[in-house]
């Protein structure tokens, strides 16, 4: 079994990259997120059965999947007698939309990942998917999230003799199923996603298989659709929606599916326990326009804003999104007490790469990089500004400051999720607890810290209410949200009493 591509020195296999004389350059997080005050999805994954132009569909599944990683992007096609992979740093569409690139992934089988690194520096050996030599034919691999006990796996396999060419967690599950004593590839699959914690939405491609699996609890996820009787794998819905696919269902928790010539097999082995999607994934991370077990994303960032002026109905003149997250909600909270809503914020979506170094002088700009006032809507006028989450409060102190510096007379701040006070490990790029705000300071303290003539957050029992339930079950949650309970899901092997998850998982390089 062979791989044909254009690839690196690091490879074993004949795989070469075509812009592997591309080095990306070295970054902070300052440089891409203004001081780091945002959250940042891990990574989008997207794969589609025996289906003309296989590679272009799945260019357009991680079009649609952007937002969850705009660092790098990578696709693995096979046509019957080989694996092809590129993988690119920049977005999907700069580097999948012309023929050039995609006459080199032929095939009527193929997978696809969109990946955000942390700070540290990126390498073309971790951008996904990942491609194996197994005994029998060869496998790539890609995953959306992080397993808490990666860096434990990898310790032992290199004790076992195994090589890895790269720090990414998805090549520990590739060598688990490289040593795995199972007889077929399936199970051998299954064994080695059975020794893993944490969560995850995981995808491979053999020869004749296109596998797909969900964490046992859910955290991440994966859904199931069709198109013309191929089957379709992605993070979101929205992916499937822009290759005109057809929904069927959500992957469940803990399922393993596997789509062969002859169809879709599901098998289920772990134990039977309620799922816990990632609320952040309503909350933030996914497309608007995407649905989760039956939930519209939209409607529930709607909901959130209707349960915030439940809860904290303010008297002001205007409310005032903060782009492009917040906008949902804050239209929600305006619509639930009867204020104007106004687009008092606009943001520059432009902004991309052109300051990935800024100058001292760009730098002190700030966020006015990324929104500008827009004075007409906030001078003279008491305004709320209503955004999705409260991180290190940065960006929301510079925003709050350039309302004023608009003409606001009052700046009021309202938050769509609880106080978050603890980091995650499950894929979410956040920042350590000691640089949480929540962490450190009380309701008055983050209010003085951003500058805001009022500060309030949603309560748990809101979200939970905007989702559809009377309130949280304290004994079994229905939704993974330890970033505000510190009430983690799994095992946090290689993460137990440190509060830097940068040494606990292989994705944060």
């Amino acid at each position: 079994m062979s791989v044909k591509g254009q690839t690196p020195a690091s490879h074993s296999l004949p795989l070469t990259e075509s812009n592997s004389q591309i080095t990306p350059t070295n970054h902070t997080d300052d440089d891409w997120n203004m001081e780091g005050d945002t959250l940042h999805e891990e990574c989008g994954v997207f794969g589609i059965y025996k289906t003309p132009d296989a590679a272009a569909l799945t260019a357009l599944g991680l079009h649609a999947l952007q937002h969850r990683g705009q660092e790098a992007a990578g696709i693995a096609t096979y046509d019957g007698e080989h694996f092809h992979l590129e993988r690119r740093f920049g977005l999907v569409g700069d580097n999948f939309s012309n023929a050039h690139t995609l006459e080199r992934l032929p095939g009527t089988a193929s997978i696809g990942h969109n990946r955000y690194s942390t700070a540290g520096g990126a390498a073309l050996r971790n951008i996904q998917p990942l491609f194996a030599e197994l005994e029998g034919g060869g496998i790539a691999v890609a995953h959306n999230g992080q397993f808490t006990n990666a860096m434990t796996l990898r310790k032992s396999l290199i004790k076992r003799g195994a090589i890895f060419q790269s720090t990414s967690d998805s090549e520990v599950v590739s060598q688990l199923i490289a040593k795995s004593r199972e007889s077929n590839i399936v199970d051998r699959f299954i064994d080695a996603i059975r020794q893993m914690e944490g969560g995850y939405a995981l995808i491979a491609l053999t020869r004749k298989k296109l596998i797909g699996a969900r964490d046992p609890i859910g955290i991440r996820p994966l859904v199931l659709g069709d198109l013309n009787g191929s089957p379709v794998l992605a993070s979101e819905t929205c992916a499937l929606d822009m290759i005109g696919a057809k929904f069927v269902r959500d992957i469940k928790n803990g399922e393993v599916v596997v789509c062969t010539d002859e169809g879709v097999e599901s098998y289920h082995p772990f134990p039977d326990v309620p799922a816990r999607l990632d609320i952040f994934e309503y909350i933030y991370f996914s497309r608007p326009d995407s649905v989760f077990d039956g939930r519209s994303v939209y409607d529930v960032r709607k909901a959130l804003g209707r349960e915030l002026a439940k809860e904290l109905p303010l008297d002001v003149d205007v409310v005032v999104p903060v782009p492009d997250s917040g906008v949902p909600a804050a239209l929600g909270y305006a619509q639930g007490v009867g204020i104007p809503f106004e687009l008092g914020i606009v943001r520059n979506h432009y902004v991309g790469r052109t300051f990935i170094e800024p100058t001292q002088q760009i730098r002190a700009l700030g966020v006015r990089l990324k929104h500008s006032a827009n004075r007409s809507q906030v001078e003279g006028k008491r305004i709320v500004l209503v955004d999705d989450s409260l991180v290190r409060g940065t960006t929301s102190s510079k925003i709050v400051q350039m309302m004023r510096d608009a003409g606001a007379t009052e700046v009021h701040m309202l938050l769509a999720s609880p106080p978050i006070t603890h980091s995650d490990y499950y894929g979410i790029d956040t920042p350590d607890r000691a640089n949480l705000l929540a962490a450190q300071y009380d309701l008055e303290g983050m209010r003085k810290y951003i500058g805001a003539d009022s500060l309030g957050f949603i309560s748990l029992d809101g979200v939970y209410r905007a989702c559809g339930y009377a309130k949280r079950n304290n004994k079994s949650p229905q939704f993974t949200d330890h970033c505000f309970t510190g009430d983690y899901p799994t095992a946090l092997v290689d993460i137990e009493g440190a509060e830097d998850h940068r040494a606990g998982g292989l994705l944060k390089e």
